[in-house]
């Protein structure tokens, strides 16, 4: 395991016991705890897309913020919904964040998960071509978006601008070089992550993927990772590509951990439908530091990926979460290989 960040889901409610009450908190929150993150020694600050929820939706103002406040932590979404997206306006927005981080953006984009309301990207003005599914729509957009960021030339140039130009078609601005190759794809089946390979993209393996065998969901996640990267090497794509992986991971250390997570949690496989397909969910890992060692090097899907995201309760504050991510980077993951 060669990083280790966060995954913040970005809830906010009005519940009396919640640290972040109003979206304005958990804006503010989440880039204090992705500073606190870096100053731990944490290699990544990651925000969940959603839209028409209380939860972080437009990630790039916060994505800017957070760069203009760290230094060496990657930054980056997982996943921006790119059923949603204008591919030349989200190019123009994710260049002007990387230049402000100073090209440290890691963009997790996909076609989404279900959402709080039906059909949401209609009413941002977008529609599937005929014979098009919502899901062939983010891909296309998605494709649109990388080809955008390769910062080629491809606007007729007014002859009589405003300002002069510079010879030949015009790309969008600002441009950030490198951005292109620290794009990821959010895949839930096999033949997506496949098809992420081919377009040269990052892997992105979250807690939930099509049940395909009816094995385990760790061994699932693994068998996907190595189908991406055998369809990487095909693609003759130089480099080697990265590989994300999240898991739900709570080391009980004090009596915090011991009230909020010490009854346990999800720690078996859970199938379910989305949207008539069947899903497996992964397991949560809680318990003291030995016992989640243990349990954790026998994670296939872990042990094949270079990148852990760790899920953090951002209702409870950033000194708790902090609390959280430094449990695991102290107790956890240096027996795993950390560092």
């Amino acid at each position: 395991m060669k990083k280790i960040g966060f995954l913040s889901f970005g809830h906010w409610s009005d519940e009396p016991a919640a640290a972040t009450r109003s979206a304005q908190d958990t804006l503010l929150q989440s880039i204090d705890l992705a500073v606190a993150a870096e100053e731990l020694g944490a290699d990544g600050a990651y925000f969940r897309v959603h839209h028409f929820a209380r939860q972080l939706a437009s990630p790039f103002p916060l994505l800017a913020a957070v760069g203009a406040r760290t230094k060496r932590i990657e930054i980056g979404t997982a996943v921006i919904d790119m059923r949603y997206e204008n591919p030349l306006y989200m190019a123009e927005d994710a260049g002007a964040a990387d230049l402000i981080a100073q090209g440290r953006l890691q963009l997790g984009i996909s076609r989404g998960s279900p959402e709080q309301v039906i059909d949401g990207w209609k009413y941002f003005g977008y529609q599937p071509a005929e014979g098009e599914s919502d899901a062939d729509m983010a891909r296309r957009h998605a494709e649109v978006f990388l080809n955008l960021l390769a910062g080629k030339g491809f606007a007729q140039p007014n002859p009589r601008p405003m300002f002069p130009n510079p010879p030949g078609l015009l790309r969008l601005e600002p441009h950030s070089p490198g951005l292109r190759n620290r794009i990821w794809w959010g895949a839930a089946s096999n033949a997506t992550a496949k098809w992420a390979a081919q377009l040269g993209m990052n892997l992105q393996s979250s807690t939930l993927k099509d049940d395909e065998n009816g094995k385990p969901f760790h061994v699932q996640q693994a068998e996907q990772i190595r189908i991406y990267r055998e369809a990487w090497k095909d693609a003759g794509h130089e480099g080697t590509p990265r590989v994300s992986v999240s898991r739900s991971i709570f080391a009980l250390t004090d009596e915090r951990d011991w009230m909020y997570f010490g009854r346990g949690g999800k720690e078996a496989d859970q199938i379910g439908f989305i949207e008539q397909t069947r899903s497996i969910f992964g397991r949560g890992y809680t318990g003291e530091p030995e016992r989640l060692i243990e349990e954790l090097r026998k994670d296939e899907g872990i042990a094949e990926a270079d990148t852990l995201l760790l899920t953090v309760p951002n209702t409870l504050g950033v000194e708790y979460n902090a609390h959280v991510i430094e449990n695991i980077l102290k107790h956890v993951a240096p027996a795993l290989g950390w560092r």
